[in-house]
């Protein structure tokens, strides 16, 4: 990772993590489930603090941290790899009308890349900015909540099923959150 998006522990971040060449994978239910069990795994194994999330069709919004003694980036680089592998593997083996065109991107992506990987589903690294202060920090969980509303999949925040919104307006949510002040 770059300088300008160094992950410190003990801090709360930002994160945007993007699939390559902004590939439409997160429209079908299976790869949408597969990245919820992953931050739930997350959340119980690794010690992931995840304040709140939203699920795209080609990228995740989160807004995490990780204790002191944990590094949010080595979290964060399991979650990436682990996910990779499944929804790849996921693409090869279930009914997919866009399998060949999705697979050649991700081999293509891999081929350009300075690691040896079959595919390469993530963009590297994680759009990381760190929330220092309280204005910041609801501007943030906003402009994340409210992405599903600008794309038109809702007219609700809280009705998009794949985020933190619903958690937000005390409705539950497919994953727990620990809430921002």
């Amino acid at each position: 990772m770059g300088l300008k998006n160094q992950i410190f522990p003990d801090h709360v971040y930002f994160l945007t993590l993007t699939v390559v060449d902004w590939v439409d994978v997160f429209t079908r239910p299976a790869y949408r489930h597969i990245i919820v069990d992953a931050l739930r795994y997350c959340q119980q194994h690794k010690d992931l603090e995840l304040y709140a999330w939203c699920l795209m069709s080609n990228h995740l919004h989160l807004i995490a941290s990780s204790p002191p003694e944990k590094h949010l980036s080595d979290i964060l680089r399991d979650f990436k790899r682990h996910t990779s592998k499944a929804i790849t593997t996921a693409i090869q083996c279930d009914p997919e009308s866009r399998r060949q065109w999705m697979l050649h991107r991700f081999v293509y992506n891999a081929s350009t890349s300075t690691k040896s990987e079959t595919f390469k589903f993530w963009q590297d690294g994680s759009e990381a900015k760190e929330l220092m202060s309280r204005d910041f920090t609801l501007q943030k969980l906003n402009y994340l909540h409210q992405n599903p509303v600008r794309a038109e999949l809702v007219a609700e925040a809280e009705h998009y099923l794949y985020s933190s919104a619903s958690n937000y307006a005390d409705q539950g949510g497919l994953l727990e959150v620990l809430f921002l002040g």
